[in-house]
């Protein structure tokens, strides 16, 4: 019987139900324990705000299972020799694409004007259509994959960049420098869904907030260092950039002092996007499980070397 440590005690009390059920529906009869003796566990499920920051003793440990997208508060833990699987949750994939359409459609239709229209002007001029509008996707994972896919489907026009080559039916795929800067050359929403790593911080920056047809839309429910917040408040003030919707920042919770929060064009998402929902974040850990006892590969392993 394996033994599983849950290493995150603040999280216990939204898994405590749904854990147990989801091992014993996929026929794991486990130990799942909040604490044990580190030479004795087998698995540890685990956010990177847990208390746990040393793996040296686990010693018998063969998969840390994060319930966290992210993995870059954790991924350089030098003491971390273990297998590392980062979570790939299809309710948190729901979740973000709803954001990321929902926002994408609210600059799209323009909704803004008609719902805080205090003056009651009578402005009949429609939007555009969908194919009328370009978007581009910077990221392609399991996220910007189905947000390029549900844009797509609504006729959006959709360009999509990642640092290696990917191909996606419907998808104008781009890949390397040359490739970013063709990707938001002329786009008019810009998703930001890439991992946080170094070679991602600050992607958009004053030299590529430059390069979208003026007046774009920057959307990032990724990661806050993707951007560079001085180059997009001067991309915000100088008309380059029409509006930025943000749900993920440097410093969380944001400072009430930041400019974002008075910023008329800046609207603030408390990092809601996609979050990751119990139920079925435990199936993803309890099959992983079922994986690693009859030696099947692990689902959504970390690459240590590219940090995602």
């Amino acid at each position: 019987m394996p033994k599983i440590l849950f290493a995150d005690p603040a999280l216990w009390p939204d898994y405590s139900t749904a854990l147990p059920q989801a091992l014993a529906e996929a026929g794991i009869p486990a130990d799942l324990v909040l604490e044990a003796a580190p030479e004795t566990v087998d698995y540890i499920v685990y956010a990177p705000s847990a208390p746990l920051q040393d793996f040296t003793p686990y010693t018998r440990t063969k998969a840390v299972l994060s319930l966290w997208a992210g993995v870059e508060r954790i991924v350089g833990n030098a003491t971390l020799t273990q297998p590392l699987c980062r979570m790939v949750d299809p309710a948190l994939t729901e979740g973000m694409v709803e954001w990321v359409t929902g926002h994408a459609l609210r600059h799209h239709l323009g909704m803004d004007r008609h719902i805080f229209n205090p003056d009651h002007l009578w402005q009949p001029k429609p939007p555009p259509l969908a194919r009328e509008r370009p978007v581009t996707i910077l990221g392609l994972g399991e996220l910007g994959t189905a947000c390029a896919r549900a844009l797509a489907a609504l006729n959006f026009p959709v360009t999509g960049w990642s640092r290696s080559p990917k191909s996606i039916p419907g998808i104008r795929c781009l890949s390397g420098s040359d490739g970013l800067r063709t990707a938001l050359s002329g786009a008019q929403i810009i998703v930001t869904l890439l991992p946080r790593t170094p070679g991602t911080e600050n992607t958009l920056n004053a030299e590529t907030l430059a390069l979208p047809a003026r007046g774009a839309i920057v959307l990032n429910p990724g990661r806050g260092a993707l951007i560079d917040d001085d180059a997009l408040l001067a991309a915000l003030d100088s008309g380059q950039i029409g509006h930025a919707t943000l749900d993920v920042f440097r410093v969380e919770p944001l400072p009430k002092d930041h400019p974002f929060w008075v910023h008329p064009r800046v609207t603030v998402t408390p990092h809601i996007a996609a979050d990751t929902r119990a139920a079925s974040a435990s199936r993803v850990i309890s099959e992983n499980i079922r994986r690693a006892e009859v030696g099947e590969p692990l689902l959504h392993r970390v690459d240590r070397a590219l940090g995602y």
